[in-house]
């Protein structure tokens, strides 16, 4: 069993499946709603947990009531809590999002991480013992930061989850071993991604684009990837499952390989409601 660190973003999410998203001053009855744990770092974690893995998650959750809903969620999937703000009594940021049933589209209203930045740890080595790879989705900058040093000291893989760009990226991303970027992500003042990120010595970019074929960098070799086709259901979270899963298998085969694994695993995801539901037929683990 591999050990996982996840670093980021702990939202509460509130899921809506919808006919269509309302417009001004109109209402709606959702046809399914959930409430469950969100982000990105906790959804990969979650991901990481059910492909057979020990899953750690280090964010800013704290002393409100709502904390508890998120502990009991992330418990249920057997993934470990350390937390950055236990003395935090605000409620944890809450994500309100609507799902198209027609079409898996999203829409998502969210606070993020904003008010609840983390102080870096103190020593943050004794956070890594017996950690195998670390991920980072950008939300606890600093900490994220003082994380992945020591995790580089101690060869331990890091991935960086680039969905979009975040002050402070510009010190995290060359400390990673493997970065996966959203189609949105953009190095300010550059056009090509892809070689940007290479440029800053990532030894292993990549680049997704929903349903479209991935870009890849390994070691200065390019290539694409297929993405499996699926009927959509819901594309909520299928970026950090993908995260995830890549995690998972990236401790057992190369980069690309690892790649087309997580794709799989995403792809499945977008078949069901919610983030959860693709885990009842998830792969057997290696």
């Amino acid at each position: 069993m591999a050990t996982g660190l996840f670093v980021g973003l702990i939202t509460l999410d509130c899921i809506y499946r919808v006919d269509h998203v309302p417009s001004s001053d109109e209402k709606i009855v959702a046809e399914e709603s959930l409430l469950v744990a969100g982000g990105p770092a906790t959804n990969a974690a979650i991901a990481f947990a059910a492909l057979g893995n020990r899953a750690i998650l280090l964010g800013a959750l704290g002393q409100h009531p709502l904390a508890a809903l998120i502990r009991a969620d992330l418990a249920t999937y057997g993934v470990e809590m350390v937390d950055f703000s236990p003395q935090l009594r605000s409620p944890p940021p809450l994500s309100t999002i609507l799902v198209t049933a027609a079409t898996g589209d999203r829409a998502v209203v969210s606070r993020n991480a904003v008010g609840r930045q983390a102080d870096p740890a103190a020593r943050p080595e004794t956070l890594l013992t017996a950690v195998d790879i670390v991920l980072i989705d950008g939300h606890q900058m600093a900490a994220s930061h003082t994380i992945a040093i020591a995790a580089q000291a101690q060869t331990i893989p890091i991935v960086v989850d680039a969905g979009s760009w975040k002050p402070g990226f510009d010190s995290v991303l060359p400390l990673a071993t493997s970065v996966i970027a959203a189609a949105k992500f953009h190095w300010p003042n550059r056009v090509d991604t892809l070689a940007a990120l290479s440029a800053q010595g990532i030894p292993e970019v990549a680049i997704t684009h929903g349903p479209s074929p991935i870009q890849f960098c390994d070691r200065g070799t390019l290539g694409t990837l297929p993405v499996p086709p699926v009927t959509v259901q819901d594309t909520l979270g299928a970026g950090d499952i993908f995260h995830g899963a890549f995690c998972h298998y990236r401790l057992h085969m190369p980069f690309p390989e690892s790649l087309t694994h997580a794709a799989q695993i995403a792809a499945q995801s977008c078949r069901h409601f919610g983030p959860r539901t693709w885990i009842e037929n998830a792969p057997q683990p290696l």
